[in-house]
């Protein structure tokens, strides 16, 4: 099965872990400092044989990471104006200067590549910890970094408490060449993604790709995404639905779904399922009933299951879809 660009892209990444290559984070056109656009302006006009100016630093990092000192913690949080958690608060520094991190500490933790110890970090790099991961921190230099520490906090400086499980470093995995306007070039998910659609959701181009061809509000599938796993391309239940979208395997073979942990493959597959669901019950909250409990009991008891775990599933997913104002 075709993957796309996205699936291709992170199946490449999967195996530089594996292979314990170093995995280059993705640059996207748009910064916000005078610096970065000097760099991107020389990176531009680079050629073959020439030398293209520097782009961003771990400097520049720390201080795209100060300007949200103060911001309340917010679990989940990605909008400065309402608040942040560590890993949004670490993608909104990165991003701020063109360079884009996935959403959640524990890709963090192995973006870029890796550092010895806390003696050979430098400024900017990724501070990851506990075991599997579970927060991260931006590095400020002298045993300081800057975090979104937890609920009923603030983003702030603070000591490195403990010895970092992982620490790496982005920047210097960046070719200077690359640091360039690419947004003609990107997806048209991931253009309205930047542009407010979904701005700051894990995966938009793929929600926005799958939404499109078949018909569905890619808000309803990032907002199932979030409900049913957080967004992690890995989870697995406790009944065996696997993947972002926790699909069965069955219903994910009957869907063309050869992998069911492939985002791409996860979301083209919920999209399709979805899309089915709407058209037989043209509904919102069944058609959501139905993906979580299976169109034969949306029939079986006209209207929404009255099991636990469906009647708590749809306000969820429909909470989840007014957050992204859908």
């Amino acid at each position: 099965m075709m993957l796309g660009v996205t699936g291709v892209l992170s199946r490449v990444a999967e195996l530089q872990d594996q292979l314990g290559l170093n995995p280059a984070p993705t640059v996207v056109g748009g910064t916000s400092g005078a610096k970065f656009a000097s760099a991107l302006a020389g990176a531009t006009g680079a050629t073959a044989g020439t030398t293209a100016a520097s782009g961003p630093t771990g400097g520049d990092v720390v201080e795209a990471a100060k300007k949200y000192l103060g911001t309340p913690y917010v679990f989940g949080g990605d909008d400065p104006a309402k608040g942040l958690d560590c890993s949004a608060l670490v993608q909104r520094a990165y991003r701020d200067l063109g360079v884009e991190l996935p959403r959640n500490s524990w890709q963090q933790a192995k973006a870029g590549r890796p550092v010895a110890s806390l003696a050979d970090a430098k400024p900017g790099d990724i501070l990851a910890f506990n075991s599997p991961v579970d927060h991260v921190a931006i590095y400020l230099g002298d045993n300081r970094m800057i975090a979104a520490p937890k609920p009923g906090d603030r983003v702030k400086i603070q000591s490195v408490y403990e010895t970092p499980s992982a620490i790496r470093r982005v920047l210097d995995t960046v070719p200077s060449a690359a640091v360039q306007d690419m947004s003609s070039l990107r997806p048209a998910g991931l253009r309205a993604a930047a542009t407010g659609g979904l701005g700051g959701v894990p995966y938009a181009n793929l929600f926005e790709r799958a939404g499109a061809e078949y018909g569905v509000s890619p808000k309803l599938l990032a907002a199932v995404a979030k409900v049913e796993s957080g967004y992690n391309p890995k989870a697995v239940s406790k009944a065996g639905a696997q993947g972002m979208m926790q699909l069965m395997p069955a219903t994910a073979r009957g869907l063309g779904v050869d992998d069911a942990f492939d985002p791409a493959q996860a979301v083209n597959g919920a999209a399709k399922l979805l899309a089915r669901h709407l058209r037989e019950f043209k509904s919102v909250p069944l058609a959501l009933a139905a993906y979580n409990a299976g169109g034969g009991a949306v029939h079986r008891y006209d209207g929404i299951p009255p099991f636990a775990e469906t009647q708590a599933y749809v306000p969820k997913v429909q909470k989840a879809l007014a957050a992204l104002g859908g």
